[in-house]
């Protein structure tokens, strides 16, 4: 009569642990985003405007809170690719910038003060900028500091005689831990439905 194998059936369930380990690791996550989500989603629809200059800051703003800054250095223009508040395709100008706030020294940060259709640079001289925090692109790492990310503004009303670039909304963050808890669990299974059916056959001699 033929045993169960061993080694294998230890292999499969460890696997089978782990993928469901993952899924509840996803579902956690799912919980972090949702928070995180509702977070941004109250910032975005706060009327309060946080003055980078007088204002006490010890955080920093949320990201999708209203922000005034006031640039006194910046670089050459940067295009990259984005959309209007018509959700047209066109190139969104950035600019990185210092300007002083309440603390000490003077903090840099990427500021994309309008949109246009066609890839033109433009002059800017920096200023007043008034706008919306946003999430970092990888793009805006600090040199030296992988995790460290300058603040990433969008300016709101747009500058430099540009449109203005879609209005940062919470909402366009994609969500998909949910999705991915239900595809480890159904991993998990298929593989156990798989194996239940080799072992099956094999202690019937098939």
């Amino acid at each position: 009569m033929k045993r169960v194998p061993i080694v294998p059936t230890l292999i499969v369930l460890i696997a089978v642990a782990v993928m469901i380990r993952l899924g509840f690791w996803q579902l956690e996550r799912l919980g972090e985003k949702e928070a995180m989500l509702a977070q941004y989603e109250a910032a975005s629809k706060s009327s309060r405007v946080t003055d980078f200059k007088n204002d006490l800051l010890i955080d920093g703003p949320d990201d999708y809170s209203r922000i005034r800054v006031e640039c006194t250095s910046q670089s050459s223009d940067s295009l990259i690719a984005g959309r209007n508040a018509k959700g047209q395709s066109g190139w969104a100008h950035q600019f990185d910038c210092r300007f002083p706030y309440s603390g000490k020294g003077e903090p840099e940060a990427t500021v994309v003060i309008g949109w246009s259709e066609a890839p033109v640079p433009v002059q800017w001289k920096g200023g007043t900028v008034l706008g919306t925090v946003v999430p970092p692109r990888p793009t805006d790492a600090i040199a030296g500091c992988p995790k460290c990310y300058r603040q990433r503004f969008v300016a709101d009303p747009p500058l430099a005689g540009l449109q203005a670039n879609a209005k940062p909304d919470p909402r366009d963050i994609p969500n998909n831990h949910l999705a991915y808890a239900v595809q480890w669990f159904l991993f998990a299974g298929v593989a156990l439905v798989i194996y239940a059916i080799a072992l099956r056959k094999r202690l019937r001699g098939g």
